[in-house]
């Protein structure tokens, strides 16, 4: 089993930044992919961007060039850097593991994201 841990959310005005972080209880040792996802009430839970552990990374259309994804494997980490911020970036942000060995998936509790106008 891991653990994730969200930190980072807050109320931010519009083109201002953000740094999420998420804690994993533990290292899955074997190949894997760590991301992050968002959801408003009453919608579904979208991509916003992932990184294997091979360090690649695939982003959602609509924050390309504003958010960053990376991940440091000495503590467990992965971070979305979140830049240029937009209202419509308002959600509750999910951070996501997959142990592709196990097939095993793995949530956190998430981090809610506000973004004033």
């Amino acid at each position: 089993q891991v653990q994730l841990v969200e930190s980072g959310g807050g109320l931010v005005q519009a083109g201002g930044s953000l740094r999420l972080s998420c804690a994993a209880s533990r290292t899955i040792a074997g190949p894997n992919v760590m991301g992050w996802y968002r959801q408003v009430p009453g919608k579904s839970r979208d991509l916003v961007a992932t990184i294997s552990s091979a360090g690649y990374t695939a982003y959602a259309d609509s924050v390309k060039g504003r958010f960053t994804i990376s991940r440091d494997n000495a503590k467990n980490t992965v971070y979305l850097q979140m830049n240029s911020l937009k209202p419509e970036d308002t959600s509750v942000y999910y951070c996501n593991a997959v142990d592709l060995d196990y097939a095993m998936d793995y949530w956190g509790k998430g981090t809610l994201v506000t973004v004033s106008s």
